[in-house]
């Protein structure tokens, strides 16, 4: 087997409808930190596959050597609806966070915009008498998040 390149996991990218609302949902609502900023322009277009003239705010937040980077397009503006995908359309599917107390992080979402999906809450006892708990959530644009409780 040939040697595969070096290789360091970068960010996860999210187009969002107004960055001001994503900032505050995943830096206050999930604990992550603004590390970077950038204004980027029509420079970026091949490499985005977007055309015609492009500005774009970029913000990369981190949370637990976690990076995302959260897109907003002033111009050309935003494409797609803001829905959740099903969890069977090829592709990206959600992200996770572990959590201590789902309910507490439930409600914080609730109030930045986010949904709790109660229909997706999920509770098992576990084989050594401990529980875990479940439950999807989505950021104001529809991305799935799902809250896990693990023990351990």
């Amino acid at each position: 087997m040939a040697a595969s390149p070096s290789l360091t996991f970068s960010h996860v990218g999210i187009c969002v409808s107004d960055v001001d609302r994503s900032l505050r949902f995943y830096c206050q609502g999930l604990g992550f930190e603004p590390v970077e900023s950038y204004t980027v322009g029509t420079e970026f277009g091949k490499l985005m596959e977007v055309e015609g003239n492009i500005v774009l705010q970029s913000k990369f937040i981190a949370r637990d050597g976690v990076r995302l980077e959260l897109l907003h397009f002033d111009s050309p503006g935003f494409r797609g609806p803001a829905e959740r995908r099903p969890m069977n359309q090829l592709g990206l599917t959600h992200l996770s966070v572990r959590v201590a107390d789902v309910d507490a992080v439930a409600a914080r979402i609730r109030e930045l915009g986010g949904k709790v999906l109660e229909h997706t809450r999920s509770k098992f006892d576990n084989p050594d008498g401990s529980s875990s708990d479940f439950v999807y959530c989505t950021d104001p644009d529809g991305v799935r998040i799902e809250l896990m409780r693990l023990p351990g």
